[in-house]
């Protein structure tokens, strides 16, 4: 997911033949087949290694979240920004843990092989001690396939504004760089000449929707194996160029703020958490693992990689481009040099494929639904439609939202915290409650679900607001909210330091 984002096809397809399945039954035989409800069974032989796991897990977390983290670390500051940053990681990281460790009680109790996250939520309802959740137990299946659906859609939105806005660069950068000034008008100076490339971005979204529905009509993965594989190798070798850029030529951070307005703060969360929520992809990995006892140590390794690559390139990025740092970090990147411009027609080749990935889930459990409901001669006519309706939902929420960084925190704010940092704990607390919870573990659930609800609310709200009325966001912000500058005495020594 985005990022914690892109979802392998390889362990995506349980979960999509699972929604087929639970489909295709009526009511009474779902009741009666909800202890038998597990992703595709997977034995020993026929499981993924240790470093295949290790490399999903790396390829599912590294997306555009990654690049919108200078940003945040912007809205945070250069102090509290990368220890939330690490803070949240670990949070996000045993919220993970917590998940499989409840999957892990019910596949025991029950002797099942592997649970998704929705059956890990609907066993918990079913059996545990509270009588007024038992009878609610499939709304819990139905609220976690909600906010997944959410949250996909909400990558896929992300996708369009990132992909407009480096089409956008390319683009207009190729036409400044390969246009004389001589074909044009002798008499217009460059600000004039650099209005006739000005297009909106919003006109790039309507040239990429034709394209990405085609895209989406593909309905087996197995036909985008290669097209993952080049994705994964050439957003790779964009990250290697983007760091190799930012590390040289470091400016002074005297002028950047350790602690940025508290008021910004939301918005960090809500990109933070939207970059670590990869939740979604925890259990069908550990499913499909052959030894799944090794699945916490791959988790802890995988993620720790993961968290060091958000803090230290959010934390270089702003450094680097301070104040000027945008959405996404290609956006800062030069445009009159060939191989930036290369960086981000790699990532959004890469971007284009994951698209594809990340809409298959919520199309796969929405389809069925409506297919049901329509006669077999029409079935694949609204297939197609509701395909192509989901497409353009995704763009029509990005030219609602044409910011990369609002639209990122908005979909993090309000998806990605419900399923990374409030459904866990409330989890937790439901499965064990029955053996006896202790009061830590008690007080440590609750304090995670309320900073996950306090995110929540708080990101959403100023989320909306900058949407809605940034201006006034910002004269308010100046008017109330000053930030904690660096010193420059301290930052100096550190500065004479670092050049001896």
């Amino acid at each position: 997911m985005d990022a914690g984002e892109e979802i392998d096809m390889e362990v995506m397809n349980p979960l999509i033949e699972k929604t087929h399945s639970s489909e295709e039954m009526s009511d009474d035989e779902q009741e009666s087949e909800l202890a038998g409800l597990h992703l595709r069974q997977t034995g020993d032989e026929q499981g993924i290694s240790f470093t295949q796991t290790l490399i999903h897990l790396l390829k599912g977390n590294i997306g555009t979240g990654l690049l919108g983290l200078p940003l945040a670390i912007k809205n945070a500051g250069l102090m509290l920004g990368p220890i939330s940053l690490v803070i949240m990681g670990v949070v996000a990281i045993h919220c993970m843990h917590i998940v499989v460790r409840c999957s892990h009680h019910f596949c025991q109790r029950f002797k099942k092989h592997g649970l998704s996250y929705g059956d890990t939520v609907t066993f918990a309802m079913e059996h545990g001690p509270f009588p007024c959740l038992r009878s609610k137990a499939p709304f819990g299946r139905v609220t976690v396939e909600f906010f997944l659906i959410i949250t996909q859609l909400g990558f896929c939105s992300v996708y369009f504004v990132f992909l407009a806005a480096n089409m956008k660069q390319l683009v207009e950068g190729f036409l400044r760089n390969h246009t004389s000034y001589s074909d044009l008008n002798m008499t217009r100076n460059m600000q004039d000449h650099d209005e006739d490339w000005n297009i909106d971005a919003r006109i790039y979204m309507l040239s990429l929707l034709p394209f990405l529905i085609c895209f989406v009509f593909i309905r087996d993965l197995k036909y985008l194996a290669v097209f993952s594989f080049m994705a994964n190798l050439s957003m790779a070798a964009s990250l290697v160029i983007i760091y190799q850029y930012i590390i040289r030529d470091m400016p002074h951070p005297k002028k950047l703020p350790l602690i940025a307005s508290w008021k910004k703060y939301p918005l960090f969360f809500g990109s933070a958490i939207f970059a670590f929520e990869g939740i979604g992809l925890v259990l069908p990995l550990e499913n499909k693992m052959k030894q799944r006892k090794q699945f916490p140590q791959a988790l802890n390794i995988g993620m720790g990689i993961v968290t060091a690559l958000y803090v230290s390139l959010g934390t270089l990025g702003y450094l680097h481009f301070g104040d000027s740092v945008q959405g996404s970090i290609t956006l800062n990147l030069p445009q009159n040099i060939w191989l930036y411009q290369l960086v981000k027609l790699l990532y959004s080749f890469g971007i284009v494929v994951t698209y594809t990935i990340q809409y298959y889930v919520p199309a796969e459990i929405i389809l069925p639904a409506v297919s049901a409901r329509v006669h077999q001669r029409w079935k694949l006519l609204c297939d197609l439609a509701v395909r192509t309706l989901l497409v353009c939902l995704t763009c029509a929420t990005a030219i609602l939202i044409p910011r990369l960084d609002l639209v990122i925190s908005f979909v993090g704010a309000v998806s990605s915290s419900a399923l990374a940092l409030i459904f866990p704990p409330i989890l937790e607390i439901i499965t064990f409650s029955r053996e006896g919870v202790s009061i830590w573990l008690l007080l440590k659930d609750i304090l995670i679900a309320l900073i996950g609800i306090i995110g929540f609310l708080t990101g959403t709200y100023v989320t909306i607001v900058e949407i809605i009325s940034p201006e006034m966001a910002s004269v308010t912000e100046l008017a109330t909210s000053p930030s904690f500058n660096v010193s420059s005495t301290i930052l100096d020594t550190w500065a004479n330091v670092s050049r001896t």
